[in-house]
């Protein structure tokens, strides 16, 4: 996985997981629910550096 790339979907993760909880915090659920996409968005981009990984080895 890439340095730059990983960074990206740790970043994206960290940032949905923060808007998921100030959005249950305040009641918010739209912010909740861009929080949780923002999460899968991470989640597809990690995993889509993991396979390209694989697939260089």
């Amino acid at each position: 996985m890439s340095g730059e790339e990983k960074m990206k979907a740790k970043g994206e993760q960290a940032k949905g997981k923060l808007k998921e909880a100030t959005g249950r915090t305040t009641g918010d659920e739209r912010l909740e629910a861009e929080g949780r996409a923002d999460q899968a968005k991470g989640d597809a981009r990690q995993a889509k550096e993991k396979a390209k990984d694989t697939f260089k080895h």
